[in-house]
């Protein structure tokens, strides 16, 4: 009677340890669950490019020059976020050229500066998605360049940082109803070209970028009136939270709520994705881009959607778009 006694207890000990592993199992999976999915969207319809111009308005997202790894380009692509197609639209005028900067305000597109094989640029010109026209506007009021960011506040536009021979830190303001430009001052941060931005309400979020051939590591919010100097992106305090983001040609993005930058140069080509959050001034990683890793990509934002579309890797130019989920958890099989 003892025996089939002790035998009952192993047994059920027996289960009660298989049990322990199988819920040790779950819980360690439900670990390494990350939330941050990529899916890739419809291809871009016209050439593999890297360096182009990418703005939104409404559910449209508008793609507009860049380099193909020939050739200097002038056409003009607008992508349907909800139907998923593309539609080519009637060529920029300007020189054809790469690295220069988009935005919008009130309904219309903006493009300015870049480069094209030659020479830095230095003008502006304005796009109706309702015409579809493009039309010249006043001369940005800095000098020609490259490699800088662009950005909208309000009713105002603004550009800065970029390379001119040199790279530069200087803010330009843009007043869309008088057509001029006039130098935004108060920046504290360092000369940089190649930065990311992202812009999260009316406030817009700058670091990055790449100086006298180092990563800069300073971050800076800007509201339209005051610049403020936030948690440097090489975070190595003797706390939990430590982080080190030292890229360039990446791309920035904002999503309910929360910045994002992914992709760039990081010693080299990268995949690596980051999130923002403003409320607490920290950076989290996220699960990688799903794409190949490359640089000088672009990025549509909408109300609920962001998509980062196009970029390169050495002489390989992509024509890729995959769309960001930041609430659905990692699948690389999607």
């Amino acid at each position: 009677m003892r025996k089939t006694n002790l035998l009952q207890k192993s047994r059920i000990l027996f289960i009660v340890a298989l049990m322990s592993l199988f819920f040790v199992s779950c819980n360690s999976d439900d670990d390494d669950d990350e939330y941050g999915n990529w899916v890739e969207s419809s291809a871009f319809d016209g050439d593999s490019r890297a360096n182009s111009v990418s703005f939104t308005i409404g559910t449209k997202g508008y793609l507009v020059t860049g380099y193909d790894g020939d050739d200097y380009l002038s056409d003009t692509w607008e992508y349907n976020s909800e139907g998923d197609y593309w539609i080519r639209k009637a060529d920029f005028p300007g020189t054809p050229r790469s690295s220069a900067v988009g935005f919008s305000i009130n309904g219309k597109g903006y493009l300015g500066t870049g480069y094209d094989g030659d020479d830095e640029l230095n003008d502006f010109w304005e796009y109706d998605p309702t015409t579809d026209e493009w039309t010249q506007k006043a001369d940005f009021g800095g000098s020609a360049r490259y490699g800088a960011i662009g950005f909208s506040i309000g009713n105002d536009g603004y550009i800065g940082t970029g390379y001119d021979g040199s790279e530069q830190k200087d803010f330009w303001k843009y007043n869309v109803a008088s057509d001029t430009w006039e130098q935004s001052v108060g920046f504290g941060g360092q000369k940089r070209q190649d930065a990311s931005v992202f812009k999260i309400g009316e406030v817009a979020y700058i670091g990055l970028g790449i100086n006298n051939g180092a990563y800069e590591e300073d971050f800076y919010s800007f509201d339209g009136t005051n610049w403020t100097r936030l948690t440097d992106l090489d975070d190595d305090d003797d706390d939990d939270d430590d982080f080190e983001i030292l890229l360039s040609a990446g791309v920035g993005f904002s999503l309910n709520g929360l910045g994002y930058v992914t992709t760039g140069v990081s010693g080299s080509i990268t995949t690596e994705t980051w999130v923002y959050y403003p409320s607490t001034d920290t950076w989290d990683e996220l699960p990688v881009f799903e794409g190949s890793a490359r640089q000088d990509a672009s990025a549509f934002v909408f109300d609920d959607k962001a998509f980062v579309l196009m970029g390169r890797s050495g002489s390989y130019y992509f024509d890729d778009v995959w769309e960001f989920r930041p609430d659905e958890l990692e699948n690389e099989d999607d």
